[in-house]
């Protein structure tokens, strides 16, 4: 290995000495797509235990995870009600304490595996049927529960966030959750004074939302213990943008600004250019008040992950704004001088890295100046290489050798935005060809087993140091383990209203995953 004591030395080094600066090997996966036996219509954090064991078996040692905030009614991980506030959906009913001790919750228990079985996660039916379940088990245990030292613990250590999030939710509830911009005079701007009146007058409601968090932060910790004793890394993911219809935007409205939206240029991908909604920050006063926002949104997470996705990384050196009410062609960069972006950006990144103590992962795809990787390489913070799309764009557009690519960089195949492996190579023939040209391979219409297993081997033996995969790209590799559809495999279309986004569910289960021998025995190889 090439000498890479330029990492031990940057500014991110304590963090790749924590982590290990060797290579890494892994999957990624929404916690939502897993199932288990146990499972009650989508992943819960107490699944996660069979991922690892599962990882371990074959060699991985990281589990890529996307956001699991608190999405309120919505779907979309990328669109949460708080940055802190894990999501209750996820809570593994089967393994709360106490729960098979009362007859009336073992019963309920009985019915709710069933909901895992349908091909795409019904989150309604889903979201329905643990929240009645949850509060039925607080009715009975609840009570006892809060009284706990270890419940007061977690409240004394989530004071700067919990007790602004779970009002929030209540006055959510209240106002049969429209936003809060359109909420009553004195509710939506809110004062000590309202928090502390809602906090008596819902006091057993404001109990149970934090209850709910703290049953979520409790199995979220055990499952980073139980990875953690088997050396492997849980990375999560931080989008750097937060809902504007969020407990964080309705408290902290100093540190957002609301009059523009941020997004995407124009591009050969759409003439409109993209406006995503979320507000912009104000960085200006997120520096005055020494990132602390940012900064325990940061140490919060850390309680879970030793690694993390620092998402659309390039909109902390500059953002896409666009006006309210305009389109994304209709947007400029903010801020404007070009000269300030990679200043603006390194104090944020050196902040996040003196933050917590997780590893930083760049999401720098798309149009990303030179200079912006240059000072993210300079401080030690990895890139993301998405095999398709390394190519000499600017020359011959030939494909980059994955041995090419920097040691400080994450290959992988695909993204939760992007087709699958086989869904690229049946809908872009003309750079799959190109692609099988770059590998001596005779051009097929339909990516073949033989071709996908190399394509994987490849990301497994690049020159980067993390290697991370999507599972279904290597369930892909044996017959029966892949929904019939290619189209079915895929996790988000962005820019489209599509009943099958963020419903993706893995077809075999967590057991069956532990004991496909054919399978495991391939990935163990590919990472030899």
């Amino acid at each position: 290995m090439k000498d890479l004591s330029f990492l031990e030395n940057s500014s991110a080094g304590s963090h790749w000495l924590r982590v290990g600066i060797d290579h890494h090997h892994g999957v990624a996966i929404p916690l939502f797509s897993i199932h288990s036996e146990k499972s009650s219509g989508i992943g819960e954090y107490t699944d996660l235990p069979l991922l690892i064991d599962w990882c371990a078996s074959i060699g991985f040692d990281v589990i890529q995870l996307l956001p699991l905030n608190d999405t309120e009614q919505g779907i979309s991980p990328y669109s949460a009600v708080s940055a802190f506030a894990l999501n209750p959906i996820f809570i593994g009913l089967h393994d709360l304490p106490h729960v098979h001790e009362q007859p009336i919750l073992k019963e309920e228990l009985k019915a709710l595996p069933k909901f895992s079985y349908t091909q795409h996660i019904d989150y309604s039916k889903v979201r329905e049927q643990k929240e009645r379940f949850i509060r039925n088990y607080y009715a009975i245990f609840g009570k006892n529960i809060v009284k706990s030292k270890a419940f007061e613990q977690f409240c004394k250590s989530a004071q700067y966030w919990l007790r602004d999030y779970a009002v929030f939710k209540i006055l959510k509830s209240r106002h049969h959750w429209i936003s809060w911009e359109i909420w009553p005079e004195g509710e939506n701007k809110p004062s000590p004074e309202l928090i502390e009146t809602i906090v008596r007058e819902e006091e057993e409601e404001y109990h149970l939302i934090c209850f709910v968090q703290f049953l979520c932060d409790q199995q979220m910790k055990a499952a980073r213990d139980y990875a953690l004793q088997h050396k492997i890394s849980i990375m999560g993911d931080i989008p750097i943008l937060i809902n504007r219809d969020s407990a964080d935007v309705w408290m902290h409205r100093d540190l957002f600004d609301l009059s523009f939206s941020a997004g995407a240029p124009p591009d050969m991908f759409t003439d409109l250019g993209q406006n995503w909604g979320y507000p912009i920050y104000q960085w200006d006063v997120i520096a005055k008040q020494n990132y602390q926002w940012w900064t325990e949104r940061l140490q919060w997470a850390s309680r879970y992950y030793q690694i993390y996705r620092l998402d659309h990384i390039v909109g902390f050196f500059r953002i896409w704004a666009t006006p309210l009410g305009l389109t994304g062609k209709d947007g400029s960069f903010i801020p404007k001088e070009e000269n300030t972006w990679i200043d603006q950006g390194q104090k944020i990144m050196l902040m996040m890295l003196n933050a917590a103590d997780m590893l930083p992962i760049g999401e720098d795809l798309g149009v990303v100046s030179p200079a912006v990787k240059t000072c993210l390489s300079a401080l030690g913070i990895c890139g993301t290489r998405v095999m398709r799309w390394e190519r000499r764009w600017n020359e011959d557009r030939s494909f980059i050798s994955p041995m090419e690519y920097a040691a400080d960089s994450l290959t992988t195949v695909s993204t939760h935005d992007t087709e699958t492996l086989q869904q690229w190579w049946r809908n872009c023939p003309a750079e799959a060809q190109a692609f099988a040209e770059t590998k001596g391979w005779s051009y097929q219409s339909s990516l073949s087993r033989e071709y996908h297993r190399e394509i994987l081997w490849d990301s497994h033996h690049s020159n980067s140091l993390f290697h991370i995969n999507f599972l279904q790209e290597y369930l892909a590799l044996i017959p029966g383990l892949s929904w019939s559809d290619p189209d079915d495999e895929r996790i988000n279309t962005p820019g489209t209203v599509n009943e099958k986004n963020w419903c993706y569910r893995l077809r075999p289960s967590l057991e069956d995953l532990n004991q496909l021998n054919a399978l495991n025995r391939i990935l163990k190889e590919l990472v030899l």
